[in-house]
């Protein structure tokens, strides 16, 4: 049977995983390297709904290995690149995504933290910078002028995307 860690979460609840789930996570395993696994470890940063949909990751991820994702994006849809199973992961409500980025950069966990980015990115892939705005709910606080500034300046990168 394996060692279980007791985690807790930004409310202050417990959840008990077995150690070997949370090792992907190098913030969590230099703790127990530190501490061994008798300490609770407290994770402020982390709430509970968060923590369990990273440890639902952490557990899927040791019987089914994701492969790195390559770079740049070849498709702006993610099931074209990954396993079906981990699209359906991050297929979540945007303010979940980003909470779950929040959490993985800080637990330090880079196949989740890869994942969670890969999908923000196919979010503006190909897109224009107003359906960007639309969709992450940008305000435009630049001038006319500055925003025709902008856009002169970068024009090369416009034309490399089309």
């Amino acid at each position: 049977m394996s060692t279980m860690v007791k985690l807790i979460s930004q409310e202050g609840e417990i959840i008990e995983v077995d150690q070997e789930t949370v090792m992907l996570s190098v913030l969590i395993k230099s703790m127990i390297d530190d501490s061994g696994t008798e300490e609770d470890i407290p994770l402020p940063n982390v709430s509970k709904s968060i923590l369990e949909k990273v440890l639902e990751f952490c557990k899927h991820i040791k019987e089914h290995p994701l492969q790195e994702i390559e770079k740049p994006l070849k498709s702006a849809n993610l099931r074209d690149i990954i396993p079906e199973w981990y699209d359906d992961f991050v297929d979540v409500e945007q303010e979940t995504l980003f909470e779950v980025i929040l959490a993985a950069n800080y637990l330090d966990i880079k196949p989740l933290l890869e994942l969670a980015c890969a999908k923000v990115a196919t979010m503006v892939k190909g897109k224009s910078v107003l359906d960007v705005r639309k969709t992450f709910n940008i305000e435009n606080d630049l001038t006319p002028e500055e925003e025709a500034q902008i856009l002169e300046e970068n024009k090369w990168a416009e034309e490399a995307i089309q």
